[in-house]
């Protein structure tokens, strides 16, 4: 495999075809919505006059700039996205699109994870990043395979369990 295969590998934003679609969403509603509430208030701290010290004309401009910056990152990683399709996920080892479920070996308790991209990733609706600690240790490994993995928290012991991909 030359080089440029593995760059072109590293250009590509995987991710599944859920977090595509949330992220078209977004980009749709920060394109039109979200410029049009801006620019708006740009107009109305324009009318205070002298904009040299009009705080809320700067206040409206540094959104304005982070807003162009959201929608610049969310064009680049839709660009470069390569989506997941549920048919595609090989359950034989755990990766991204795949639903996994492991035992905590220290609380004997179960938990079950979908690994998601990192724009994904909802610890609440059990989606965790393939690149936070528990979804990297993951990435690769088998039923039944035990692994340590480092958390903020804590060193956590967990063992594969199953490995499916769910609709």
């Amino acid at each position: 495999m030359g080089m440029a295969n593995l760059k072109n590998n590293s250009d590509v934003e995987r991710m599944t075809r859920a977090g595509y679609e949330k992220l078209k969403q977004e980009l749709s509603v920060l394109r039109t919505d979200r410029r049009l509430e801006v620019a708006r208030k740009l107009e109305e701290a324009r009318a205070f006059g002298d904009l040299s010290e009009n705080a809320e004309y700067h206040a409206a401009k540094e959104e304005q700039e982070k807003l162009e910056g959201r929608i610049s990152r969310l064009e680049f990683k839709l660009n470069k996205a390569k989506v997941i399709d549920v048919d595609d996920i090989d359950t034989s080892h755990a990766n991204l699109g795949a639903t996994v479920e492991i035992m905590d070996l220290d609380k004997d308790k179960l938990y079950t994870y979908m690994l998601v991209g990192t724009e994904e990733s909802d610890p609440g609706d059990n989606k965790i990043s393939v690149s936070s600690p528990v979804g990297k240790a993951l990435i690769g490994r088998a039923v039944d395979e035990e692994i340590v993995v480092r958390t903020p928290k804590c060193v956590r012991r967990l063992k594969v369990v199953s490995i499916t991909a769910q609709r």
